[in-house]
């Protein structure tokens, strides 16, 4: 599915995800006209369609190119399988059945009767979401934090952006667990900031954030003989497979607790968060085909900054309140620096 030499247009990979949108929008428009009757309630909801759509890619942009660096090294076979499992998996999984599962935990109900109260009662619905975002920004949290550490704690890395800083870490790579520790240390200080019940909700969920982040790189070493860390080289199949799609719920956390913000109508939120979930994998797949990261050679770096700042964000939220578009813009601008100075590289090797 994925061939390095396509000379398609960049407007091409975005085929599906312009489709996606028009389907979107126009059950967004019969949505709002349903529930106002109005061309201003209709346009409203139109509105917030397009608004959670941006926020998606922007937060997800860097979960793009982390993807597009693990999928350029899997099989043809399992390349298709998560272009195409897996952004069901993405947009029905984590947009619609995630928000379900926690207001199912959370209330004691059963999915149907989840489905109602969304669709009856969507303020009581918003309340417990965002009563669950505490453990859910911790276990995120934790996870992305693994995610980004394991890539710069790499003894072998031997290309630096922030070079004294990132010599310093791939030189203490060599120090075993050290990741572990500095998400321990971390979820130990905010936890602290916290007071009973929440202090201890917290610490379990980031600790099962870091448990589940070793239980698929396991997992993944188990699977794939080939791969020495699944998280440095996706080289095989369901054990890479597995770790994306884990990567892309800890990404998705942070979209659909904040779209709550916006509406309180989760049919409303799926709608405008698949439709960003389908352009973030129209990204992926041109990065890889077009071999976007190694022609930018700090876009990468860029990415996982945004990553370890994105993780100390959805831990800091738990004490504070930080507006989406905070999240958003700041790693894009992180990107957006990484692709400068990638340009910047290149440039001078030319001249």
């Amino acid at each position: 599915m994925i061939n390095s030499a396509s000379q398609n247009s960049v407007m091409s990979y975005f085929k599906w995800a312009i489709i996606v949108t028009v389907l979107g929008l126009i059950l967004g428009a019969w949505l709002g006209w349903q529930s106002s009757g109005t061309l201003s309630g209709m346009a409203s909801v139109l509105f917030i369609c397009a608004v959670l759509a941006v926020l998606e890619i922007s937060l997800s942009f860097d979960n793009a190119i982390v993807n597009a660096n693990k999928l350029k090294d899997m099989t043809p076979e399992w390349q298709h399988r998560f272009l195409t499992w897996g952004i069901l998996i993405a947009v029905f999984g984590m947009r619609i059945i995630f928000p379900l599962l926690i207001v199912v935990i959370a209330a004691q109900i059963n999915p149907i009767e989840a489905v109602i109260l969304a669709a009856s009662e969507p303020e009581e619905y918003a309340r417990i979401m965002h009563e669950a975002h505490l453990p859910i920004a911790a276990f995120g949290g934790a996870f992305l934090m693994m995610v980004a550490l394991k890539f710069f704690f790499e003894s072998e890395k031997d290309v630096h952006w922030f070079a004294p800083l990132e010599r310093l870490m791939s030189h203490l790579a060599t120090i075993k667990g050290i990741e572990v520790a500095i998400v321990l240390i971390s979820t130990l200080v905010f936890s602290s900031f916290l007071e009973g019940e929440d202090a201890t909700t917290f610490l379990y969920s980031a600790i099962y954030g870091l448990v589940t982040f070793l239980i698929v790189e396991v997992i993944g070493e188990l699977l794939d003989s080939s791969q020495k860390t699944l998280s440095t080289a996706a080289k095989g199949g369901f054990g890479a497979f597995l770790y994306l799609e884990v990567l892309d719920a800890s990404f998705s956390f942070d979209g659909v607790i904040g779209a709550f913000a916006l509406t309180q109508n989760l049919f409303i939120i799926a709608i405008g968060l698949g439709i960003g979930a389908m352009y973030v994998r129209s990204m992926t797949i041109m990065l890889v085909e077009k071999g976007t990261l190694s022609e930018y050679r700090y876009l990468e770096h860029g990415a996982f900054y945004a990553i370890l700042v994105l993780a100390f964000i959805m831990f800091a939220q738990t004490l504070i309140s930080i507006p989406e578009v905070i999240t958003g813009l700041g790693g894009a601008t992180l990107i957006g620096i990484a692709l400068w100075s990638s340009i910047r590289y290149n440039k001078k090797q030319t001249d």
